[in-house]
């Protein structure tokens, strides 16, 4: 299989950008539900031991992949405890 596509590849150059791309486009996309499954408070693997992740986050904790505005680190606490 690899070695007809290499083949293909060799024959027609033009189809080398189309494999990296769409090769690239898979891999971010693994790489956003991997992240998203195994970072995001929203998303618990474990029922038993912590059936709510998101109620021990604290103000400062980062959960979004990039921050453009906000600066986690400085935030204080504004709610209460419960």
């Amino acid at each position: 299989m690899l070695g007809m596509i290499a083949k293909q590849l060799r024959s027609h150059p033009a189809l080398i950008p189309l494999f990296l791309f769409i090769g690239g486009g898979a891999t971010m996309s693994a790489f956003s539900l991997c992240r998203a499954a195994l970072k995001n408070p929203d998303c618990t693997w474990d029922h038993t031991s912590n059936p709510e992740p998101w109620n021990k986050l604290g103000p400062n904790d980062q959960y979004k992949l990039f921050s453009i505005t906000t600066d986690y680190s400085k935030l204080k606490k504004d709610r209460p405890d419960f």
